[in-house]
C-alpha cells in the first residue's frame, strides 16, 4: 500500500523567504526538509547550484527563492534572469539527473495588458493555457525560467501565483501595517491593479496537499504523469485598493487606528517597471487534477490578521 508521505530528502531553496518559511512547516509533514537560504547557496551561481543538489541528493526539489524587486529588475534585468530564468533550468536538469521532481512558484506578472473577457463582458481570469505577454524584466524573467524547466522535460510542478502577502516581512500587507498614522489620515491606494491576493501560509499549505495526493499515486511518477503548468492563487480577485479596504476594516475591528484610504489610478505612483493591470488567475485546473485549492482571498486575510498579536 502506498503511503501519502515522502519519505525522501525534501531540497528547499528560498527557506528565509516569505514562502519559503511558510514551506518549512507544510513540507515537514511529508518527510525531512534541508532549507537552504542565499547564505548556503547563490542562486545566479548554476555551479553553485549542481553542487548543492548533487551534496544532498534530494528525492524533492522546491524552488520557493527568487528575485521578486520588481522595479529593481529593470535596472538589474541579467541578475534577475540569472536567478528567476536560469536557475530553475539547472534546478530542474539536476532533478532530472537525480530521477527527483522539481516544484517551482512562477508569477502573475508572465501576463500583460491584453485581458479576456466573458461572454457578458466581465474580465476573465487568467487559464494556464493564454499565451503570456510580460511587461517586465521580472515577468520576463519568470516567463524564462517556467520554460526553462518545460524544455527539460522531467517531473515537475511550475505553480504561477499572485500578490503573495503575509503580516511580516516585505509584503504589501505588511507595509500597511507598519504605517504608523493618525486616525483618519488619507492614505491613497492604486485602484486600477487587479490580481488574486495569496497568503503565504496557504500557498505552502495547498503546496503540501498537492504534493501528498501525488506521492500517494506514485511519488515523481505521479508528477511526470499529472505536473505541468497551474495556477495556484487566492480565491477571486480584486485591487489592491480593495485589498488595503479589507485589511484595514478587519484591523479596525480589533480596536487598531486606521487611515482613510482615497483611490488613485496607478499613474499617481509611476514606477520602474510596468504592472499588468488586470492579472487575476483562474485556479479551477489544479482543483480538478489534484482536488486542492487556496481559501477565499477575504477568508484567508482575515485568518492571516488574525494571527497577529
Amino acid at each position: 500500500m502506498r503511503q501519502s508521505r515522502h519519505t525522501g530528502p525534501i531540497l528547499l531553496f528560498g527557506a528565509e523567504g516569505q514562502t519559503g518559511r511558510e514551506l518549512r512547516r507544510a513540507l515537514a509533514t511529508l518527510g525531512p526538509v534541508i532549507p537552504l537560504t542565499r547564505r548556503d547557496v547563490d542562486l545566479a551561481d548554476a555551479a553553485a547550484l549542481s553542487r548543492a543538489v548533487r551534496t544532498h541528493t534530494p528525492s524533492l526539489i522546491v524552488n520557493a527563492a527568487a528575485y521578486n524587486a520588481v522595479d529593481r529588475a529593470e535596472e538589474e534585468a541579467d541578475l534577475a534572469m540569472a536567478i528567476n530564468g536560469t536557475a530553475p533550468g539547472v534546478l530542474a536538469e539536476e532533478a532530472k539527473r537525480a530521477g527527483a521532481a522539481v516544484v517551482h512558484y512562477s508569477s502573475d506578472y508572465v501576463f500583460g495588458t491584453r485581458v479576456h473577457r466573458t461572454a457578458e463582458g466581465a474580465p476573465r481570469p487568467f487559464r494556464e493555457d493564454d499565451p503570456p505577454e510580460p511587461l517586465s524584466a521580472y515577468g520576463r524573467s519568470k516567463l524564462a525560467g517556467e520554460e526553462a524547466i518545460g524544455a527539460v522535460g522531467g517531473a515537475h510542478l511550475i505553480l504561477r501565483t499572485s500578490w503573495v502577502y503575509g503580516a511580516r516581512g516585505r509584503t504589501f500587507l505588511a507595509a500597511l501595517l507598519r504605517l504608523d498614522l493618525p486616525d483618519q489620515q488619507q492614505l491613497a491606494i492604486v485602484d486600477d491593479q487587479h490580481s488574486c491576493p495569496t497568503w503565504a501560509s496557504s500557498l505552502a499549505d495547498a503546496t503540501a496537499q498537492i504534493l501528498a495526493a501525488c506521492w500517494a499515486l506514485g511519488g515523481a511518477a505521479a508528477l511526470r504523469d499529472r505536473g505541468g503548468t497551474y495556477n495556484l492563487a487566492g480565491d477571486g480577485w480584486c485591487s489592491r485598493y480593495d485589498f488595503a479596504v479589507a485589511a484595514f476594516a478587519l484591523h479596525a475591528a480589533r480596536g487598531r487606528s486606521t487611515p482613510s484610504l482615497r483611490a488613485v489610478p496607478s499613474a499617481e505612483f509611476p514606477t520602474l517597471a510596468s504592472r499588468p493591470p488586470f492579472s487575476a488567475l483562474d485556479t479551477r485546473a489544479v482543483r480538478e487534477a489534484f482536488g486542492v485549492g487556496v481559501p477565499e482571498w477575504r477568508m484567508a486575510l482575515a485568518l492571516c490578521l488574525a494571527g497577529i498579536q
